[in-house]
């Protein structure tokens, strides 16, 4: 045993006495490792760590299918879905927070704030870390206002205070007692699911519910053995009596579905985190070719000394065993490497990081990380030494003592080496063109017209006091006010009030009918007579709302060019509409406006139905959210100073909700996409490096084996020149065939990438994309060849044939 760890010893301090392979092979396996390591902890923490609940995995949601999202429900479709076969219990709960005016000892402030039933609680398995959970009497409409805290929210309002329960918070003018703190586990969970939360109060969902928000998540508690697809089955039967008795078309279409709870929860994030493993993949096994190469380099390099072993009777382990004990450490030094590497990228990646992704679980290195590294690293250091004492296996014993180390090195490399390169490229080339679609496409994106002009528009928006301004009334005397006060300050052009702006996606959905047709769902926007001169919106047939388009007068309304088309074949001037609900309206369109992309220029266009922003139902008016848009001479950001001094003098004590700039907020809609070129552009430029780093080894390795054959070809009267072109041919050759096996495989898997390029309405066989990713390869690869090729030229003959 003494004699191996001698070997061992002995392998290791030789690396380490001429570390020139051992840093080199580090660096190689340290970035696959680090790129793995660090997508391996994003997964880690958005889909593989178990969700905070008792028995996580008996819980499901049931609503209506929404692609990229969970499944969604209404409280009515919750009062029909309740007493299913095979669920022990159900509970609901807002799909998103709102942030609401809140006061706390008199102070006010703003504070998330869900709805959810007394259920759910119960449900998720989950106990208030003090106090108590809602009761059902407390959970009915009209009952007693009570709250439960978010562990955070408690934590900074509160202190921490344990004797919080029995004191008073103000949501919105009313008071709330305070019943229960939830555990800060509930806060992770809601910060991922749900937006987050601070205050909770009762869902009061009355006994038939309703169909006006389809908003909620339906959590469900299978029983022990039942499946989603023995839930799921039931859904639609009782659904279907539900509506069939209405007449209900649209919802009778819907798809309804029962998923994992778990599953639902990084719906948003699955494609896109596969995308990223895949990438990380691709650069690990690069990574894995490169060091196949280097290694398998070493080991013959090793070879002489490998056949005297065996000459003197050494068996095969003692034979390999320094290559294989040199692996272990680069095995081990490159895993640790990697975690380094990978902890520093990740400090830079949560700031782009989606938070509906980590909620507060931040993105943390953790044990598994660790060990997946430092086994990724072994494994392919080992791998990689395996295929070097393959290939080194087929040295002829006899033929190695009697050229004494000098024979056929190109023989036994170059055919190999070969090959590795042409992977390794092939790799490269995919990674590469995937990179290329997402920065085409996302330079496309920026040049897609929103619609609007977003330069030189400050926004703001609030939730006017309920104790201030309680009917609807008050709200649009508020809303006036504030528009003549910043319509009159120096170096303001407009100033607009509404319930919307066009970025951001914070437009109600609402039912309507034109005629006696079937209902369907169109997105309605409040805005007064300014908001399309403010935001430059053109104006493409009739007029838009006026003075005299007031409370009380004729109801109106203005439609996008995308609406007009869909429900009057472009012809909707002077055509009547229908709003259901929250009250029967039938409105007369009296213009057409030109499309705005709400979501920003990855979205495709919506219908959009405007109606002046007086005439709104009051119930959209009284405690809803009031956006300020001002447009402005010079720098927006110069401004907010002037609107928070309006509000201070028109609204004392009104909290301001959200105030940026109208591009900040059209930005927002490319923060996903350009968190996806960030990660693909720095795996494709690892993987860039690492494949010019390849080529290079191999190539300069083929140039000194070859250099008996380049002293002949001088001596005869070859030109340098000649020489060089020899090797950049050889060289480029590989390049090609790499280039033509990459470009296959990415349009292969040109269908994984359509439904993320979907939605920036661009095609995965990009020819401009494909294109640059050539000539960067094919220019990489002759920097790569070029140092070997000027060596090969500078040969000098006497110096080569002096063994002869």
């Amino acid at each position: 045993m003494n004699i191996w760890l001698a070997e061992i010893w002995q392998a290791w301090r030789a690396s380490l006495r001429r570390p020139g392979f051992l840093i080199l092979a580090l660096c190689v396996l340290g970035l696959g490792t680090g790129a793995s390591a660090a997508v391996f902890t994003l997964v880690d923490n958005v889909v593989l760590r178990p969700l905070p609940f008792v028995q996580p995995d008996r819980l499901a949601v049931i609503g209506m299918q929404m692609p990229g999202f969970a499944p969604i429900a209404s409280t009515r479709q919750y009062q029909h879905l309740r007493k299913l076969d095979g669920v022990v219990s159900e509970g609901y709960i807002d799909v998103s927070s709102t942030p609401e005016n809140i006061s706390i000892h008199g102070v006010p402030q703003r504070a998330s704030v869900l709805h959810a039933d007394h259920n759910l609680l119960p449900t998720l398995g989950v106990r208030p870390a003090i106090g108590r959970n809602f009761t059902a009497r407390e959970d009915m409409p009209h009952g007693v206002p009570v709250a439960m805290l978010g562990h955070g929210f408690w934590e900074r309002a509160w202190g921490g205070d344990p004797h919080v329960i029995g004191k008073q918070v103000r949501v919105k003018g009313v008071a709330y007692t305070i019943v229960g703190v939830l555990p800060a586990s509930f806060d992770a969970f809601c910060a991922r699911m749900l937006g987050g939360s601070d205050i909770v109060l009762p869902a009061a969902i009355s006994a038939e519910g309703s169909d006006a928000t389809i908003g909620g998540l339906i959590v469900a508690r299978l029983a022990p053995g039942i499946a989603t697809d023995a839930v799921k089955a039931q859904v639609p039967a009782r659904l279907h009596r539900l509506y069939a008795g209405t007449g209900d078309a649209y919802m009778l279409k819907q798809p309804f579905v029962v998923s994992g709870l778990a599953k639902a929860l990084h719906a948003q994030s699955e494609s896109t985190l596969v995308l990223f493993a895949a990438s990380a993949l691709c650069v690990l096994l690069i990574a894995l070719v490169n060091l196949a190469n280097l290694m398998a380099l070493r080991t013959l390099a090793r070879r002489h000394d490998g056949v005297i072993r065996a000459a003197l009777g050494a068996s095969s382990a003692r034979r390999y065993l320094p290559a294989f004990a040199e692996s272990l450490l680069v095995g081990v030094l490159g895993g640790l490497l990697g975690v380094g590497l990978a902890t520093l990228g990740l400090g830079v990646l949560r700031h782009f990081v989606p938070v509906a992704w980590l909620g507060d679980g931040g993105l943390d290195v953790g044990v598994a990380t660790w060990w997946f590294a430092l086994l990724a690293a072994v494994v392919c250091a080992l791998l990689a030494t395996s295929l070097g004492v393959w290939r080194g296996h087929r040295i002829v014993l006899g033929d190695e003592l009697h050229e004494g180390g000098r024979s056929g090195t190109n023989r036994q490399v170059g055919r190999l080496s070969r090959v590795l390169v042409v992977v390794q490229l092939a790799l490269a080339t995919v990674l590469l063109v995937g990179a290329g679609l997402f920065l085409h496409a996302l330079m496309a994106a920026s040049e897609v017209p929103l619609g609007f002009n977003p330069h030189g528009v400050l926004t703001a928006q609030l939730v006017p006091l309920r104790t201030r301004y309680a009917d609807a009334n008050a709200v649009l005397t508020l809303g006036k006010q504030l528009q003549r006060r910043l319509a009159a300050q120096p170096g303001v052009v407009h100033a607009d009030v509404s319930n919307a702006l066009p970025s951001g996606g914070n437009l109600f959905v609402m039912s309507l009918h034109v005629g006696d047709g079937p209902r369907f769902g169109a997105n309605y926007a409040g805005v007064d007579a300014r908001y399309f001169a403010t935001f430059g919106i053109p104006v493409l047939k009739g007029r838009v709302f006026t003075r005299m388009d007031q409370r009380g007068g004729e109801p109106v309304a203005v439609v996008n060019e995308a609406f007009a088309r869909a429900h009057f074949g472009g012809h909707a001037l002077g055509k009547t509409i229908r709003l259901a609900q929250p009250e029967p309206v039938s409105m007369r369109i009296v213009g057409v406006v030109g499309n705005t992309r709400m979501e920003g220029p990855l979205q495709p266009v919506s219908p959009i139905l405007y109606v002046p922003w007086q005439q709104m139902p009051a119930a959209y008016l009284e405690g809803g959210k009031l956006s300020l848009a001002v447009r402005v001479r010079g720098n927006p950001d110069a401004y907010r100073k002037t609107i928070r001094s309006v509000l201070a003098d028109v609204a004392p004590m009104q909290p301001v909700a959200r105030m940026d700039t109208s591009t900040s907020r059209a930005a927002v809609a490319l923060a996903h996409v350009r968190l996806i070129l960030l990660l693909v552009g720095l795996f494709a430029a690892l993987a860039l490096l690492l494949a010019m780093a390849g080529i290079y080894a191999v190539m300069a390795v083929v140039v000194a084996a070859r250099e008996h054959e380049f002293g002949v070809r001088l001596a005869l009267g070859a030109s340098p020149q000649l020489l060089m072109r020899l090797v950049l041919r050889g060289a480029l050759i590989q390049i090609g065939i790499g280039l033509v096996l990459g470009i296959g495989v990415a349009v292969l898997l040109s269908h994984a990438l359509s439904s993320l390029l979907a939605q920036i309405h661009r095609s995965a066989a990009d020819p401009w994309a494909i294109a640059g990713v050539c000539v960067l390869l094919a220019v990489v690869g002759v920097l790569a060849c070029l140092l070997p090729a000027l060596r090969a030229g500078r040969v000098a003959p006497m110096h080569a044939l002096r063994g002869e």
